[in-house]
């Protein structure tokens, strides 16, 4: 099986194709023998993990550096993606994780509660700081398996622009590789789900009849639940412009569009010069302009902090402090140099910028990077 696999991904690199995401790779080691049970620690990260990683990357792509690979794996903690993650073991370049997804989570994936932003900013804190000079990060809010970042982690009523950029902004400044799910760029929503009987989704199906079995059911409270966490709500069709099913299909979409696609779409992003898709162009210019963003170390700010993420990104003798703040309220920004900081460059930003005579302090879900030499 493996060799087979192995000539599949030969075959994908002579076509043309640099690099692999490798669907919950840490599942193909299981540790013998197998049991009947629900505990996932005897189905991920076997005792042939490193043995299989190893060997494909030598079978598939010897000494190729253009070929990237990111291998999805649940569970992974920062200890064993330090060591997947190690160009000297020559297995995966970066992982996908999910635990600084599971700051707002309760009991189980569908069970989200509100932001515990200090969670969020420990989860992030721990993975720069560990994999910094030797292994590398994945940064990334949202995919095919969880619900719209700026519904979950922002605000997508009032401030859906703001939230949006400001979500980008904090992830873009951060040390790794960063992915985009499509829509994200022009601050896709969740869908307004009004029924339970609406979602498709095996695993959400599989979630609510269960709910329903429960003595003490509540559709009304299962349909929130669902609405704020069903991975159902990234996989709508993506929304080009206003025109029948937001231009992705003449024909029948598997998943209703959202019916916001009138305001909220790729058309309308491109003619916006303030768009969500422009403010993202930017930080990825910026990426490419200043290597402090890819090289430099990470220092968490405010770590207590439930409306402020603050940090600072340090290489030689430059100094990056983004900051952000997560709620609908102006909030001042409590560091000692925040007086220094504001007449520092400020590289970007969501909100056009303003004279402050003192301190820094940032509106409804602003953020903005200041730059110091």
């Amino acid at each position: 099986v493996r060799a087979a696999i192995y000539d599949m991904m030969r075959w994908w690199l002579n076509r043309g194709v640099e690099g692999f995401r490798l669907d919950v790779i840490n599942h193909i080691s299981k540790q013998l023998p197998l049991q009947d049970n629900e505990d996932a620690s005897s189905i991920i990260n076997g005792p042939r993990m490193h043995e299989f990683l190893k060997e494909a990357r030598r079978e598939v792509a010897p000494g190729e550096e253009r070929v990237v690979s990111v291998g999805e794996m649940p569970g992974v903690t920062v200890d064993e993606a330090l060591v997947y993650t190690d160009p000297d073991e020559k297995e995966l370049d970066m992982v996908f994780k999910i635990e600084h997804l599971e700051a707002d989570r309760g009991e189980g994936k569908h069970d989200l509660h509100d932001l515990k932003l200090p969670k969020l900013k420990k989860a992030f804190s721990k993975w720069q700081t560990t994999l910094h000079g030797v292994g590398w990060n994945s940064l990334y809010w949202s995919s095919h398996d969880h619900p719209r970042i700026v519904s979950r982690f922002g605000n997508d009523d009032l401030y859906r622009v703001e939230s949006a950029k400001m979500l980008g902004t904090v992830l873009h400044m951060l040390q790794g590789t960063p992915y985009i799910y499509q829509g994200e760029e022009i601050g896709m929503t969740n869908y307004p789900f009004t029924s339970v009987d609406q979602f498709q989704d095996i695993e959400t199906r599989q979630y609510a009849d269960a709910a329903k079995a429960q003595p003490h059911y509540d559709e009304d409270e299962l349909l929130r639940a669902l609405s704020r966490a069903s991975r159902e709500n990234a996989r709508t069709p993506m929304q080009w412009d206003g025109s029948r099913n937001a231009g992705f299909t003449s024909g029948d979409p598997w998943r209703p569009v959202n019916p916001n696609a009138g305001t909220v779409n790729a058309k309308q992003a491109l003619a916006d010069e303030d768009s969500v898709f422009h403010y993202y162009r930017k930080l990825i210019e910026l990426r490419h302009e200043l290597p402090i963003i890819v090289y430099g170390r990470f220092d968490l700010l405010l770590e207590e902090d439930e409306r402020i993420f603050a940090y600072t990104r340090t290489l030689e003798n430059q100094q990056l402090l983004v900051l952000a703040n997560f709620g609908d309220d102006h909030v001042e920004v409590p560091l000692d140099d925040a007086d220094a900081w504001a007449a520092e460059n400020m590289l970007i930003g969501n909100y056009p910028p303003v004279d402050q005579n003192r301190g820094i302090s940032l509106r409804p879900w602003e953020t903005r990077v200041y730059h110091r030499e």
